[in-house]
């Protein structure tokens, strides 16, 4: 009881000093003792009692106050006096920074104080967006402050990352940020903070540091063209206070200087938007991202980066390195880098030998799986792929489905099937019993492969013989694999497939393939997702003429029916012998023979 009513009577307190503070200059005094609430250590009735005070207060004098940065002449009473109320004021913008990103505070305080501080942001620079409160506000929630960053930065992006000057600024803060920490890779102890006072902040690792810049660029909301919170601007554009109700100095000042209000207009900003998207994602790319990063930097590249950006070839550097990583980063690269491809003209070479040597068991237990095969479908698309290269994939995809689950081989009959749909050139490879009959209709593939000295396979037509397969899975270059002289015998071997629906599927592929007019190429993605699970969901759910029933009419005598083994006895012959007999009977059997042998062997030494 006596600490609630002290701090009943400490409230009352706080509010009369405001009350004085905005009544009268004469109680200016009153302005650190208010300032000393705004703190971790005060309570929150006591922070917002103080901060709405002070918030008050700054307002009406802020626009009068100098900048950081302007000279008067420090004999001036007025002159030192607004010196003097230039550091509280930063001195209050501190301390709130300090309450917003500090864990203790509770969180509707944090909001408050938030709210707060972009009200200074809004007002604080006569009527145009405050920059500098700003990047110290991003500059402190990223590097110094070791709390979580989840909480701020949803706050900023569900409340004024809408706001076209918000975003505009806030890729520029980030830009400075990563060329700051590129610069100078110690950004936790020898990089020299704006604020370089102990404010009781420490600053973070590198590993925190990128993830907190990640997730604030990655959280920034994109509008597309046309959209009404494109030209909408915190900062009001100049609405909130007219340039004749400005004091003379700041109107000169609004005039003069090249970031003026009409520059920095709706329209322009809009306009400048994608490029300081560009420059922001291209700094924070170069940095030394953790594992878990990257991988979520490439797999929303495509959707979330690209079609922002003034000039995606910019990334191709990046993608190109990323792709030749090999493994599950090869497959997160793989959509972004086939936009570059087919959309801005990028040329990569090796990209289709890259996608060949991704083709192995492990990606078919991927997470991102079903993204992969669908891209893979897709770029074996084109009518323009040589034919050998067509063969390659085909092939080195049969062979794969020896091993794969069921859900794997259900996918690698669908993309066979639109291999052999889509070229026609390699239809040779569906029915081909003898290879080395058939050679001479590959004369061009072989060309190709003995133009690029394949001593890998160490196979001349020369040397070939029936029956044996050609194909070399363990080249990691599709010319060289010898898939034009092959056959597609895995395919036939799904005939037999312990999975109904895999060997049903081959059976349908067989049937397409003879019955070209009727059908059409199937939809990679309808298998692409595939599992037991769905294996066994999609046979429950299939309606059958012909239910097998498991009954015996008789009751079996014998584990196996004679029709299962044609040829061969299983019926027991019953004797009336004792086992002591049959033991006694062989005994002289045995008796008699070896004197019969003994007898031949001296008649024949006595001759």
């Amino acid at each position: 009881m006596a600490k609630s009513k002290r701090e009943r009577d400490t409230v009352k307190e706080v509010r009369r000093l405001g009350g004085e503070l905005l009544s009268s200059r004469d109680h200016i005094n009153n302005l650190p003792l208010l300032l000393s609430y705004i703190s971790l250590s005060s309570p929150p009735q006591h922070v917002l009692e103080s901060l709405l005070s002070l918030q008050s207060f700054f307002t009406t004098v802020l626009p009068h106050l100098p900048s950081p940065s302007s000279s008067k002449s420090p004999n001036d009473p007025d002159s030192i006096y607004s010196t003097w109320l230039r550091a509280k004021f930063d001195d209050f913008v501190r301390s709130m920074i300090r309450v917003v990103v500090s864990p203790q505070s509770q969180e509707p305080l944090r909001e408050i104080v938030l709210d707060a501080i972009m009200d200074f942001v809004r007002l604080g620079n006569v009527g145009r967006f405050n920059s500098s409160i700003y990047h110290r506000l991003l500059h402190t929630i990223i590097v110094q402050s070791t709390a979580p960053v989840e909480f701020v930065a949803d706050l900023l992006a569900s409340k004024y990352l809408n706001y076209i000057d918000v975003r505009y600024f806030t890729y520029i803060c980030l830009e400075k940020l990563c060329r700051t920490f590129k610069a100078d890779n110690t950004f936790g102890d020898k990089t020299r903070m704006a604020d370089s006072d102990n404010d009781g902040l420490s600053r973070t690792s590198t590993e925190v540091l990128i993830h907190k810049i990640h997730y604030v660029i990655s959280h920034i909301p994109q509008e597309g063209p046309g959209e009404k919170s494109e030209y909408e601007m915190w900062s009001g554009s100049g609405d909130h206070k007219k340039n004749s109700d400005l004091p003379k100095d700041d109107t000169k000042q609004l005039k003069t200087n090249k970031h003026s209000i009409n520059v920095l207009s709706a329209a322009t900003i809009s306009k400048k938007m994608k490029l300081k998207f560009t420059k922001a994602w291209i700094s924070f790319l170069r940095l030394p991202l953790t594992s878990d990063v990257y991988k979520e930097v490439l797999v929303t590249l495509h959707q979330a980066v690209i079609p922002y950006f003034s000039n995606p070839i910019m990334l191709s550097d990046f993608l190109t390195r990323s792709y030749d990583i090999g493994g599950v980063v090869s497959v997160m690269a793989l959509s972004s880098l086939f936009i570059l491809m087919t959309q801005h003209g990028l040329e990569y070479p090796d990209f289709y030998e890259k996608l060949y040597e991704l083709l192995v068991p492990s990606i078919f237990m991927a997470k991102h799986r079903a993204k992969f095969f669908e891209l893979l479908d897709s770029c074996l698309k084109s009518p323009l792929l040589p034919a050998y290269l067509a063969a390659a994939f085909a092939k080195r995809l049969s062979r794969l489905a020896l091993t794969t689950p069921p859900s794997g081989a259900l996918i690698i009959i669908a993309l066979i099937h639109n291999l052999l749909r889509r070229h026609p050139s390699i239809n040779c490879l569906v029915h081909r019993e003898d290879v080395y009959e058939n050679a001479k209709n590959d004369s061009k593939a072989e060309e190709i492969a003995e133009s690029a000295d394949d001593t890998v396979s160490g196979t001349t037509m020369s040397s070939r013989k029936p029956g044996i397969d050609h194909f070399n899975n363990k080249e990691s270059k599709p010319i060289k694999s010898n898939a034009m002289g092959s056959s597609l015998w895995e395919i036939d071997t799904l005939r037999h497939h312990y999975c109904q629906p895999v060997s049903r599927f081959v059976m349908s592929l067989v049937n397409d393939l003879t019955v070209r007019a009727k059908t059409t190429e199937m939809n990679v993605k309808d298998f692409s997702s595939g599992s037991y699970a769905t294996i066994f969901g999609d046979e429950i759910r299939r309606r059958i003429k012909q239910v097998p029933v498991a009954f015996y009419k008789a009751t079996p005598t014998s584990l196996f029916s004679e029709s299962e083994f044609a040829g061969w006895s299983f019926k027991y012959e019953e004797s009336n012998e004792t086992t002591s007999e049959v033991g006694e009977r062989n005994s002289l059997n045995m008796f008699e023979e070896n004197d019969q042998i003994h007898v031949k062997r001296q008649r024949t030494e006595c001759s």
